[in-house]
């Protein structure tokens, strides 16, 4: 019969939770699978809805931006700039990220206008004139 050892449940525990930690790490430094969320804020003003989102070191050729029927979809991705350089520690996230919101039905999708601009992009939404047809739209940043 086997005498029961509560340190080997222990260090059983610890040896699963390294484990964890050591395959977490590896995903997160794997640009093509990292993902992260900039803060994004959306707010109404007269005739528009604003959207800001904090892209810092990211380039407007590397954003996407669609509306389709009341869906904001806004991706793209921060590259990591290793040339050069001997990280000892990366805290800023990188790699791919993706947010999508829900607008009301009164955006007027043929006016959408985004703007990059010292790290963050700027996207107004105005409102429509009632009876507009709605058509998917790419917005193209300015």
């Amino acid at each position: 019969m086997d005498r029961w050892d509560p340190l080997k449940d222990v260090f059983t525990l610890k040896e699963r939770i390294n484990k964890l930690f050591e395959d977490a790490h590896i995903r997160h430094d794997n640009t093509d699978s990292s993902a992260w969320a900039p803060a994004i804020d959306i707010y109404e003003m007269e005739g528009e809805y604003m959207v800001r989102a904090d892209l810092p070191e990211v380039s407007d050729a590397d954003i996407n931006i669609t509306v389709e029927e009341n869906m904001l979809r806004i991706s793209g991705r921060r590259k990591l700039v290793r040339e050069g350089r001997n990280y000892y520690q990366v805290e800023r996230a990188f790699g791919n990220f993706y947010r999508s919101f829900m607008l009301p039905s009164i955006i007027d999708k043929n006016s959408i206008k985004a703007a990059l601009h010292d790290g963050v992009l700027k996207i107004v939404l105005p409102k429509k004139a009632v009876g507009t047809e709605d058509i998917p739209k790419h917005i193209e940043i300015k």
